[in-house]
């Protein structure tokens, strides 16, 4: 177990991405709302595929939890039952956590695969704190980071239920995403510790602290980005999810923050990538972080002037994080690893 360590935490990793891409697909497709409840869906461990399951009808029978609508108005059975010819709301509770009396069989499986994603990513967690508890004599801290990733997925489950319940709650979606990405900075902490293949690199002081900068400001783009995918959402709510050119209009001071501090993350990234090239230290990182940034550039632009053309969203989201991710992991490697001063 203790061979695999390694791949079980990069495995780990991978997981909490496609969290991220699952994620950001609802978002993209408008499928927040897809399952009215948590953790089942319309009362099924396995999704609705037709409107005709859940909406009342005479003579059928119900188990207790279900949800159907009925007369645009969400409805749970109380108990087991089997329905006369005349509804009787004796036998049914409204849902009263919110009112998004809607089904779309694309947006409910949408969002049920999303939260498949998040279940198997629990699995994964649960092989990477058992296989952590055997270094516990060996190098504690081993163990103390996989158990914290661990708890800060039950609270991330515990938020998405919160997320559902409150008909995605502004704030709430911003706070999700900044633990997944605390989620990953542990699980990338973790990664280094017991990387087997750990290159020597030359320290420079600037570099170093421009990627501590670096990591802020994307941690601030991220939570601001999230900011405005959520007054999109209320734009939407507005004008229908088909008018996409309503989707940013009259936006907030919000957006513009958001799109102009777009520049000063550019102009500190390609500090790194001057200073890695000039003092030749050798993080081949940086390239990879300049693509990314290059990528979050470009679909950006397409969604403000192209009318969010389909997967640039999605893309959008996940470069984000995923930048948050190798910025982090390059600030690990320069600041364990200081060989000479240049």
């Amino acid at each position: 177990m203790k061979n695999r360590f390694p791949q079980i935490v990069q495995i780990a990793i991978i997981s909490v991405y496609l969290i991220f891409l699952a994620g950001s697909v609802v978002r993209m497709t408008g499928s927040g709302m897809g399952c009215p409840d948590w953790p089942k869906c319309f009362g099924y461990y396995i999704p609705p595929t037709s409107e005709d399951q859940i909406t009342w009808k005479p003579n059928t029978t119900y188990t207790k939890g279900i949800i159907i609508i009925k007369d645009k108005v969400l409805f749970v059975a109380e108990k087991d039952l089997k329905t006369a010819s005349e509804f009787n709301i004796n036998h049914w509770k409204r849902y009263v956590k919110h009112d998004y009396a809607t089904f779309n069989k694309f947006h409910t499986w949408t969002e049920y695969i999303n939260r498949l994603a998040t279940v198997l990513s629990g699995f994964v967690f649960l092989f990477l704190i058992y296989a952590a508890s055997k270094f516990w004599k060996e190098d504690k801290r081993i163990p103390l980071l996989a158990y914290a990733a661990f708890f800060l997925m039950l609270v991330e489950a515990v938020m998405g239920k919160m997320v559902v319940d409150t008909n995605l709650k502004p704030g709430l979606i911003t706070v999700h995403m900044v633990i997944g990405l605390v989620i990953i900075g542990l699980l990338l902490q973790l990664k280094f510790i017991v990387s087997a293949n750990k290159k020597e690199y030359n320290y420079n002081s600037l570099f170093n602290k421009l990627l501590i900068i670096s990591v802020i400001f994307s941690l601030i783009q991220i939570a601001m980005g999230t900011q405005v995918r959520q007054f999109i959402d209320e734009q939407v709510k507005q004008f229908g999810f088909e008018n996409k050119n309503y989707s940013l209009m009259n936006p907030s001071f919000k957006f513009y923050f958001h799109r102009s501090f777009t520049i000063a993350i550019v102009l500190v990234n390609f500090g790194l990538f001057y200073i890695n090239q000039i003092k030749k230290l050798g993080y081949k990182l940086v390239n990879w972080i300049v693509f990314l940034l290059f990528l979050e550039t470009i679909t950006g632009i397409l969604m403000y002037y192209a009318e969010f053309p389909i997967g640039t969203q999605a893309t959008h989201l996940l470069a984000g994080a995923l930048l948050f991710g190798l910025q982090f992991y390059l600030w690990i490697q320069s600041r364990k690893t200081v060989f000479s001063s240049k």
